[in-house]
């Protein structure tokens, strides 16, 4: 009979390379979307292309998951997360009006490169999807 030390070590091997992975995997999705200033390039609600209702905004992504939109000289804040396992972000603009508040939602990743994003959002209740498109400026 093999001493369990023996079992377990590659299992808590396997798990610590996984975390490690993991870790490394978050730290470069985070650096990736927190250099530099976004916009978005297409946003298709519901089979209407309202991405003109987006121009000139610029949105900067901060490592404290905040997120600042500004268009000239407004500025609105709100939170950011993103989670690598089920590749989604999900954006909160509190109080935020049109366009702002259509990006509160969580969004899943369905492209990505480090100088573009393409995601989208499904309602299940109104059987309605939203596409939308962020390029790196």
């Amino acid at each position: 009979m093999k001493p369990l030390f023996l079992l377990i070590l590659p299992a808590l091997f396997f798990t610590s390379c996984k975390k490690y992975i993991q870790k490394k995997e978050q730290q470069a999705v985070t650096s990736a979307i927190t250099d530099g200033q976004w916009a978005v390039s297409g946003y298709v609600q519901n089979d209407s292309d309202i991405t003109a209702a987006f121009s000139g905004y610029l949105f900067k992504f901060d490592a404290d998951n905040t997120v600042t939109g500004t268009k000239g000289t407004l500025s609105s804040v709100g939170q950011w997360s993103d989670n690598i396992i089920t590749r989604t972000i999900t954006a909160n603009f509190p109080g935020a009006s049109a366009p702002l508040v259509y990006l509160n939602e969580t969004w899943t990743i369905t492209d990505s490169y480090t100088d573009s994003v393409s995601a989208k959002v499904t309602d299940t209740v109104n059987h309605t999807t939203d596409i939308l498109q962020l390029k790196k400026q």
